[in-house]
């Protein structure tokens, strides 16, 4: 059973760590009168850099939309949204799209790797769209296949891959442009139980490194790797400092 009881309010965390993410009072509403659905309901909370977090909830619950605005990808009703100390909550889409490919490392459940290219040029994909000259493209997109260990297969395409080579690409391609956090969504979904171990054995590694990690998963097991839990429920935070050992097995 988990503990839904407002525990260690990330307030309370007193270190020297810039904030990677901050949400104040976040609204996210649908519809209107009768219709009304609130997503997300006076939102607050805060992630510093080098944390490693999990975001959880049922169905339904507003991890989803929690997630697509800490990756910039939706706008929030009312409150406030700061990206590595920066207000981002009324930005234009021009400019949020220049900060996702600059700031964020996305990793999905499904890789979205473009078929008819190589590992290599997937990777090269970001840095592009960044104005990243060709030869440093390349060479930046090599040292970061060779970071998760692919290496190896430089130029193979996506269907010459296992599930967990392709999600090791797709996290290669999260990280190529140095990005201030990585925001995971259910990348573990498509995985068997070994490949899963070695996918966030390697986002371990990645986090010990330094890097921000934010994961979306409705997978307890996939959570206890994690350092913190943030629990939602209805829309609300029900625990901001939920510990992997308050998880049950």
């Amino acid at each position: 059973m988990i503990t839904t009881n407002a525990i260690a309010s990330t307030s309370q965390i007193s270190d020297s760590r810039r904030e990677i993410v901050r949400l104040e009072n976040v609204c996210k509403y649908y519809g209107q009168g009768d219709t009304l659905v609130k997503a997300l309901d006076d939102v607050s909370f805060v992630i510093k850099e080098g944390e490693y977090c999990a975001i959880m909830g049922a169905s339904g619950s507003g991890k989803s939309t929690c997630m697509n605005i800490i990756g910039c990808l939706d706008s929030t009703t009312s409150g406030q949204y700061f990206l590595d100390e920066q207000d981002v909550s009324g930005m234009e889409e021009s400019d949020l799209a220049h900060v996702r490919n600059l700031k964020i490392g996305f990793i999905f459940q499904q890789y979205h790797l473009l078929p008819q290219l190589s590992a290599m040029e997937n990777v090269m994909l970001p840095m592009a769209y960044a104005n990243v000259k060709p030869k440093e493209q390349k060479d930046r997109a090599a040292a970061a296949l060779e970071r998760v260990a692919m290496g190896h297969r430089l130029n193979n395409r996506p269907n010459q891959m296992s599930g967990g080579q392709q999600q090791r690409v797709a996290i290669a391609r999260a990280i190529v442009n140095n990005p201030v956090m990585l925001l995971a969504d259910e990348p573990t979904g498509a995985l068997d139980s070994h490949t899963t171990e070695e996918v966030m054995e390697l986002f371990g590694e990645l986090n010990t490194s330094g890097i921000t990690v934010i994961m979306v998963t409705h997978e307890a097991d996939v959570a206890r790797n994690t350092h913190r839990i943030i629990l939602f429920r209805d829309g609300h935070i029900m625990n901001d400092c939920l510990s992997p050992s308050e998880l049950n097995r």
